[in-house]
C-alpha cells in the first residue's frame, strides 16, 4: 500500500492533552482535578460484520445517547479469554541542559544506556545543529551532572558520556531526578509537563524500566477494571517491549515496503506464554493491548499459532495486507495521519473499515493520541 492512503485531516482540537478527568471544587474555593483512566470513549469495531458501535444500549437493545466508555470493555470478554499487556516502564527521558561557553539551552532525550560502566547513552538533542563532538553539556547550574558529546549517530542523534563519578545506581537516580516524563511533542508544544504526567503517562502495571514512550493503549486500564476482569476469569499475560520512538518517525517513502522500522527490545517469558497458549488451545479469544504488543506477539508467534518465548529485538512493520497469527482482538488508541500505528490498526481491522472508523471518530469528536479515546476491534 501507499503512504498517501493513510492520510486524513485531524483537527488540532481533537488531540488530547490530558487523560479523562473531572474537576471538583473544594469548600475553600480551590479546585482539584481527578483523573479517570477508564472513562475515555471506546469505539467498538466488528471486523466480520463490518459494523461500528459507539453508543451504550438500553434494556431493549437500542442505542442510547451515551457513548461507550472504556470501563464497559468487561462486557466484551468471557472467562478463559486472554489479554496481553506490555509491562515496560517509562523512565524520565527528557532533560534540559546548557551548552558550555554559550549557555544555549539544549533538550536531551535519553534513548538507551549503551555502557553502564562508562556512563554512555544514546540520545537525541535539540537543536542538533549546535551540538558537535567534544561539546560539554551542563544539567544543573552548580551541580555535578555534566556530559560530553563523543559521537554523532544520526542527524539528531548523539552519544553522550556522563562525567559523574559515583556508583551506577546513584548515577541513574541522579540522572532521572533531572528528567521529566517523555510525553509526546504535540503535548509539550501546548502545555508544560506536570507532576501529574509522571503518573498519568505510565500504565498501572508497569514493571520493567526501559521505555521512552508509554505503551499508550494500556493507559486506560485502572486497578478497579483490572480486578473486575480478573474476577470474571480473564487471563492476563505480561510481556515486555521497551517502546522506542521508531513508531513516531515520519515515513519518507510512498511505497511502504521500503520503510524500515526502528528496533525495540522485547522479552516474552515462559510465565507470559502459558496463559496465552492455554486460552488459545481452549478456543478462547486473545486480545493484544496496543500496536507495540501486537508487533511483538507477531514476532514471536509460531507456525502453529502459539506464542513462543523470546528475548531479543524486533523491527516488524505491520501494514495491510497482513495475516495475523495470534491475536484476534486488539485494543488501540486513535493515532495521527500517516502513522505506523494507524497502518497496523488497518492491517488488523481491514483498511476500509478502519479508515471509515477514523472518519467517524473525527466526525463525533473522539480524542486522538496517547491521552485520547480508544478502539476495540473484535473478530465478529
Amino acid at each position: 500500500m501507499k503512504l498517501s492512503q493513510f492520510r486524513f485531516r485531524l483537527p488540532d482540537e481533537l488531540l488530547a492533552l490530558e487523560p479523562p478527568h473531572k474537576v471538583f471544587e473544594n469548600p475553600d474555593g480551590t479546585t482539584e482535578k481527578v483523573y479517570r483512566r477508564d472513562e475515555c470513549r471506546m469505539m467498538v469495531v466488528h471486523r466480520k460484520s463490518q459494523t461500528i458501535e459507539m453508543f451504550e444500549k438500553d434494556e431493549e437493545g437500542n442505542d442510547t445517547e451515551e457513548f461507550i466508555k472504556f470501563r464497559s470493555i468487561i462486557d466484551y470478554f468471557d472467562e478463559g479469554d486472554a489479554i496481553i499487556f506490555n509491562d515496560s516502564k517509562v523512565f524520565p527521558a527528557r532533560l534540559y541542559g546548557t551548552k558550555e561557553k554559550t549557555d544555549a539551552k539544549i533538550e536531551v532525550f535519553l534513548l538507551r544506556e549503551l555502557n553502564p560502566e562508562l556512563r554512555l547513552w544514546d540520545v537525541l538533542v535539540e537543536p542538533a545543529r549546535k551540538i558537535r563532538i567534544g561539546n560539554k553539556l551542563f544539567f544543573e547550574e552548580d551541580g555535578p551532572m555534566v556530559a560530553e558529546v563523543i559521537d554523532n549517530t544520526t542527524s539528531r542523534g548523539r552519544t553522550l558520556r556522563f562525567l559523574y563519578d559515583c556508583p551506577h545506581d546513584e548515577f541513574k537516580q541522579e540522572l532521572f531526578a533531572l528528567g521529566s516524563s517523555p510525553v509526546p511533542r504535540y503535548i509539550i508544544d501546548h502545555r508544560p509537563v506536570t507532576e501529574d504526567d509522571t503518573e498519568n503517562f505510565q500504565t498501572i502495571y508497569a514493571q520493567h524500566e526501559g521505555a521512552v514512550t508509554a505503551p499508550a493503549s494500556g493507559l486506560h486500564f485502572s486497578r478497579e477494571l483490572m480486578k473486575r476482569l480478573e474476577i470474571r476469569g480473564v487471563n492476563f499475560s505480561f510481556i515486555t517491549v521497551h517502546c522506542g520512538l521508531g513508531c513516531f518517525d515520519s515515513i519518507e517513502v510512498e511505497d511502504l515496503t521500503k520503510h524500515k522500522m526502528g528496533s525495540e527490545q522485547m522479552i516474552i517469558t515462559p510465565e507470559a506464554v502459558k496463559p496465552v497458549n492455554e486460552s488459545k488451545a481452549n478456543g478462547h479469544h486473545i486480545c493484544a493491548v496496543g500496536v507495540t504488543t501486537l508487533r511483538a506477539t507477531e514476532t514471536a508467534v509460531g507456525t502453529d499459532g502459539m506464542l513462543k518465548e523470546f528475548n531479543g529485538w524486533t523491527n516488524k512493520f505491520i501494514f495491510p495486507p497482513y495475516e495475523f497469527g495470534l491475536a484476534d482482538r486488539l485494543i488501540v488508541n486513535f493515532y495521527y495521519s500517516e502513522s505506523t500505528m494507524l497502518m497496523a490498526t488497518a492491517a488488523f481491522g481491514g483498511y476500509d473499515l478502519i479508515m471509515e472508523a477514523y472518519q467517524t471518530a473525527v466526525d463525533h469528536g473522539y480524542h486522538f493520541g496517547c491521552y485520547g479515546d480508544c478502539m476495540l476491534i473484535l473478530d465478529d
